[in-house]
């Protein structure tokens, strides 16, 4: 009865302790979330008044070609950060983890390229696909003299390359998963060796299993990055060539430069929605709200 009633005389403190962050959420989260919302019902160039179009511009932004060849790339994109790029990052977490031979040196040279910020790596890529200079070009004419792709800015190329300006950095991917396999029990090792396990069985069937959460927030990460991804298309192809490697992102900064953001708030809704379904499935997949195996 006493602790209740510390706890009733606590309740101002603790409802004052709490209100800045209800109010940042509430300044910068939920009204734009909300003002992105409803004026994607509408026409509004930024400086007059919104006028009220209902569902035009989500008409609008689904029969447009460059849209459904962007929903295509990202579903594309999806699948391959959903596998490799994730596939990628557990296997080095469990080298890591394991500290197989030589798990010093691909830490090192693992890690430093991924603090390159996304903007950086981009135009390093650049660079190194360029058609005159580039040193991949450059490298392939030693054995084919007579070799020319702009690989940036000629299809079909173009996907694959920007694909590559992340598939590999996979550094979030290794640290979330190598913190949890960190925090597996030391017994359940020394319990499968007694049983007989290989290395190989305990990774498959002990280790593997137990990462579900982190690998499904991977996923989830790996996933809703390619949605909101800009800096790797707009810093090398910006869409081209044609709308190959075209995503919602340019779509959006586009239609601001155009001055139409009632149509770009309409394709941040598609992104945001996008998002949330992506939260939802791989949630579902994954069994992430349920405890064991």
């Amino acid at each position: 009865m006493k602790l209740d009633r510390i706890s009733q005389k606590s309740l101002p403190w603790v409802y004052l302790f709490i209100l800045p962050s209800v109010l940042v959420f509430l300044i910068f989260y939920l009204v734009p979330i909300v003002t992105v919302f409803a004026t994607s019902l509408t026409h509004w160039d930024g400086y007059n008044a919104p006028v009220f179009e209902g569902l035009q511009n989500y008409g609008r932004l689904f029969t447009r070609d460059s849209f459904l060849i962007s929903l295509r790339n990202l579903l594309w994109w999806s699948v391959i950060a959903a596998t490799l790029h994730v596939g990628f990052g557990v296997l080095i977490a469990f080298l890591f983890y394991r500290r197989s031979t030589g798990w010093r040196a691909v830490r090192a040279a693992f890690m430093i390229p991924n603090v390159i910020s996304a903007a950086a790596l981009a135009m390093i890529y650049r660079f190194l696909f360029n058609n005159d200079f580039g040193l991949l070009n450059g490298f392939i004419r030693i054995f084919a003299p007579n070799f020319s792709v702009n690989w940036l800015f000629q299809s079909p190329y173009a996907f694959w390359a920007v694909t590559l300006t992340w598939l590999f950095y996979a550094v979030i991917v290794t640290l979330i998963v190598h913190a949890e396999l960190m925090s597996i029990p030391t017994e359940l090792h020394e319990a499968a060796h007694i049983d007989g396990a290989s290395e190989f069985q305990i990774a498959a069937r002990i280790d593997l299993p137990l990462c579900r959460y982190s690998i499904g927030t991977s996923v989830i990460l790996a996933i809703t990055s390619r949605i909101a991804m800009y800096e790797a298309v707009a810093l090398t192809t910006r869409g081209g060539p044609g709308d190959d490697t075209m995503n919602i992102p340019i779509i959006l900064v586009n239609s601001i430069t155009d001055l139409n953001y009632g149509f770009a708030n309409a394709a941040a809704v598609v992104m945001f929605l996008l998002g949330i379904l992506t939260l939802l499935l791989v949630n579902w997949l994954f069994k992430m709200n349920k405890r064991g195996f």
